[in-house]
């Protein structure tokens, strides 16, 4: 039986029992929105978790409460030692969640399903084969395309993480959407957010606001169905009446959902997020290796963090681009 402890319950009486563990800083595509285009000094492999230690630290967070694991990067699949941190974890009484590209997925169908995986996020930007290639500077389209389905014919819960960017893929909003017609599929729209060094601009975000207008242009009121959202959910869920599938819309910049948040992120060289826009951490993995007490590190990040958005509240000081120099890039921090 998992035990609820004050230790991973914030100063606004948020319960953290989901951890989002990143695995490492590497990954074979190259998305402008998550890795800067001149990419990213890589912390050195010796600084990193190593399986064994990942486990420790999973362990230490599911005795105080956390019931639901996500494994993400970079692209968590490219560590060799993969397999091993998963069936390590997979000896926890948790939910275990992956997020990936799909590129190799199809390697590891046997190992999901072993491990007790059943619900896989897919990152995908495109339909398209050339603008993938453009989005993330590598040819794997069809790869990722046929393993998509390969999942969903295996069984797993699929969903289908696509960052909406004005001017780059957003004239593909109906496409998305008319995927979920035959697949049983959640397309989720990311609204396309701050980190250092990915370009950021918010002309370039889609906001709920635009999606909603959008649909309402192509859908009849009749058809677009709200759907109730679970608790502590990011995403406003929808679905088009007949379809398989559903939609939603994760409106981190223009419609912030931080008063329902019950996640903290483990970075790959053991660092504790309480927060994804938040430039404070806790170095949890030198005092591991220290064999200090990790209890007081882990209650400054969880009870120093902020009502909404990393104390960036209102959407001018979230817009500020100074606001987010001194945090990482996206993918030194995990999807």
């Amino acid at each position: 039986m998992i035990k609820e402890s004050d230790l991973l319950t914030d100063s606004f009486g948020r319960k953290h029992n989901y951890l989002r563990i990143s695995l490492t800083e590497r990954c074979n595509l190259r998305c402008s929105y998550c890795m800067p285009l001149e990419g990213v000094e890589l912390t050195p492999s010796e600084n990193l978790m190593n399986a064994v230690e990942v486990f420790e630290l999973a362990q230490l967070f599911v005795a105080e409460g956390v019931d639901k694991i996500r494994l993400t990067g970079g692209e968590p699949t490219v560590r060799k030692d993969f397999p091993e941190i998963l069936t390590k974890l997979s000896q926890l009484p948790i939910e275990i969640s992956l997020t990936t590209n799909a590129v190799a997925i199809d390697h590891f169908i046997p190992l999901l399903k072993k491990t007790r995986v059943q619900n896989i996020n897919v990152s995908l930007d495109t339909l398209d084969a050339n603008r993938f290639q453009k989005i993330t500077f590598r040819n794997y389209f069809d790869r990722v395309y046929k393993n998509i389905f390969l999942l969903i014919e295996s069984g797993f819960q699929v969903k289908i993480n696509a960052v909406l960017m004005k001017g780059v893929n957003d004239d593909e909003l109906i496409d998305f959407i008319e995927f979920t017609k035959k697949q049983p599929v959640s397309f989720r729209f990311i609204e396309f957010m701050p980190f250092d060094g990915n370009q950021w601009k918010r002309e370039k975000t889609v906001s709920y606001e635009d999606i909603i207008n959008r649909l309402g242009q192509v859908y009849k009121k009749e058809q677009l169905i709200r759907l109730k959202d679970r608790p502590n959910d990011t995403t406003k869920n929808f679905k088009i009446k007949g379809y398989k599938g559903t939609f939603g819309i994760i409106s981190t910049v223009t419609n912030p959902f931080c008063d329902q948040c019950n996640r903290l992120r483990l970075t790959a060289n053991g660092h504790l997020k309480n927060c994804l826009f938040s430039n404070k951490e806790q170095d949890l993995l030198t005092a591991l290796r220290n064999k200090e007490d990790l209890t007081h590190r882990i209650k400054i990040a969880v009870s120093g963090k902020k009502a909404i958005r990393a104390g960036m509240a209102s959407p001018e000081r979230f817009e500020d681009e100074k606001q987010h120099k001194g945090n990482r890039s996206m993918i030194t921090i995990g999807g």
